[in-house]
């Protein structure tokens, strides 16, 4: 089973693959496409046997930047990543061995903590696969997944160009996905196995929870449930107690996801149909 990374990154400057491969300790085929402000194509050959191609692309948008990646890629597995992902040495072992347990799996969900929660290495983790289903799927990110690549392209599954980092919806881009490969019949599961661990980064849309941050996700609820849209507002300001903090109160904060939510109804929502 071959494995191959698809990676999303940003502004990383020329002649500096080797660098990025060794800070994600990828030991696989990759792909890796960076948004800046050139276009130009670099390739190395690691261990003799594993392709890594960079992709420099003058262009925003994290759904644009794994669209790029997914439909270059000639794996059996593709696993999303980000630059702030470093993976274990045996991260390619665990997830053929995962596929293997379940051979019905088109998706899997590893583990990938923060690394300052980082424990013992040789620790013993006991292998768990359960299924994910449309009530709990939102609490997974992209980057969590390993994907077989045949079940995508039979789908004609891509990420959304309207939603996340770089593009007018700050976030949701891994919701919609995630969603869409669930209600299109893809077999989704996640395992308690870890593959990696995440880097401290700074987020590139996350500005606080802002008249914007509740609006976009107005919108994004609307898209992803539009039959039960005022029941994901409720849910979702009762379970963030964090928003109280704020300037933004519950009501506020309300009335701004419902600003969103006219938003892509009367807007958005027109002119995606018309197109």
């Amino acid at each position: 089973m071959k494995i191959q990374i698809l990676a999303s990154i940003m502004n990383e400057p020329k002649n500096s693959l080797n660098d990025i491969v060794k800070k994600m300790n990828i030991k696989s085929d990759a792909i890796i496409v960076n948004q800046c402000e050139r276009n130009d194509i670099e390739e190395i050959i690691l261990d003799n046997k594993y392709k890594v191609k960079m992709l420099s692309f003058n262009e925003r948008g994290v759904g644009l930047s794994r669209n790029t990646a997914l439909m270059r890629a000639d794996s059996d597995v593709v696993v999303f990543a980000d630059n702030d992902v470093q993976y274990n040495d045996n991260y390619k072992e665990i997830i053929q061995k995962a596929f293997k347990e379940m051979p019905n799996a088109d998706m899997i969900a590893f583990v990938l903590p923060k690394i300052e929660d980082k424990r013992n290495e040789n620790s013993k983790i006991k292998s768990k696969l359960s299924r994910v289903l449309q009530t709990n799927c939102l609490k997974y990110g992209t980057y969590r997944f390993a994907i077989k690549l045949e079940s995508l392209k039979k789908a004609n599954i891509y990420f959304s160009l309207l939603f996340g980092g770089g593009t007018r919806f700050g976030s949701g881009e891994d919701s919609i996905f995630i969603t869409e490969c669930i209600r299109k019949g893809l077999k989704v599961y996640s395992s308690n196995q870890i593959i990696g661990y995440l880097l401290p980064n700074k987020s590139t849309w996350f500005n606080g929870y802002n008249e914007k941050f509740f609006i976009d996700k107005g919108v994004l609820f609307t898209c992803l449930f539009p039959n039960f849209t005022n029941l994901f507002f409720l849910q979702f300001i009762l379970r963030h107690k964090q928003f109280r903090s704020e300037n933004i109160g519950i009501k506020e904060a309300l009335k701004l996801m419902n600003k969103g939510k006219k938003i892509w109804k009367e807007k958005i929502k027109y002119e995606v149909d018309k197109n």
